[in-house]
């Protein structure tokens, strides 16, 4: 099977200080990828090189295009990538507001992305973003209001919204459930798990919260100092640790 992408010795530096280096893993269509690892690991750093929002040092993000098959995303236009981002690819953010435009309604942020690739028809599109709004668990009554009168759970539920009505291949994920009461991650964290499921959707997932990737992750990368220093499938890693950071990272967990 060919892998939806195929990351290839990404690095990455920032004058002395390394954000991460010789990151190499492939992501089969389907399969949900784990990042994890304390802050400054380089857990971020990678995931914004691999959606295309920091140029690596080196390195290439080969993705399986729909008409031209892998194509290394760092050496696309400007326009090309572009247009990769508001179709096959969509990257949720840890805070809601950065991905949302707070002064338009709630159709109009998912009807936004509908336009960016096409759509005109103005009965269909506000058809599709009440269906999708619907699909998050955000009432009809809520489609002309905006953003800023939503509550923080509503708000990641919108972007998510947003992000999926174009039904994207491949999903980045920057904590998506950080800042968030316990109960509302719960709540967001099902809803993901229905989404990815019945989506057939790839995802990479950048978290410090191990419970997160227990329950949406297949795979798992654990980082330090900019490194990956363990991977394999989520259970095996979390239910037995081989290197002695995963170890710290899990034992933590359990002493909480």
């Amino acid at each position: 099977m060919t892998p939806l992408l195929s990351v290839k010795d990404i690095r990455k530096t920032y004058g002395s200080h390394i954000g991460c280096t010789d990151v190499s893993f492939d992501l089969y269509p389907g399969e949900v990828m784990g990042i994890v690892g304390e802050s400054g690991s380089g857990k971020s750093t990678l995931l914004s090189c691999l959606a295309g929002h920091l140029e690596p040092d080196q390195g290439a993000v080969n993705f399986d295009t729909r008409d031209r098959g892998l194509i290394d995303t760092v050496q696309m236009s400007e326009p090309e990538r572009r247009m990769l981002s508001r179709t096959d690819w969509a990257f949720v953010h840890q805070h809601a507001r950065d991905g949302l435009r707070m002064g338009v309604s709630a159709g109009g942020n998912v009807g936004e992305r509908l336009m960016a690739v096409g759509d005109r028809h103005y009965g269909d599109i506000r058809s599709k973003a009440v269906d999708w709004l619907e699909r998050v668990e955000i009432s009809e009554t809520r489609v002309d209001d905006r953003p800023s009168t939503f509550s923080g759970g509503m708000q990641q539920r919108l972007q998510i919204a947003r992000n999926l009505v174009t039904g994207p291949r491949l999903v980045f994920m920057d904590e998506p459930t950080g800042g968030l009461d316990v109960s509302v991650q719960a709540r967001l964290l099902d809803l993901l798990r229905g989404l990815v499921r019945d989506m057939g959707l790839s995802a990479i997932i950048v978290t410090h919260d191990l419970a997160v990737v227990r329950l949406l992750a297949d795979r798992l990368m654990v980082m330090k100092s900019g490194r990956v220093v363990e991977t394999g499938l989520t259970d095996q890693v979390l239910d037995d640790p081989q290197h002695e950071y995963s170890q710290l990272l899990v034992s933590s967990v359990l002493q909480v």
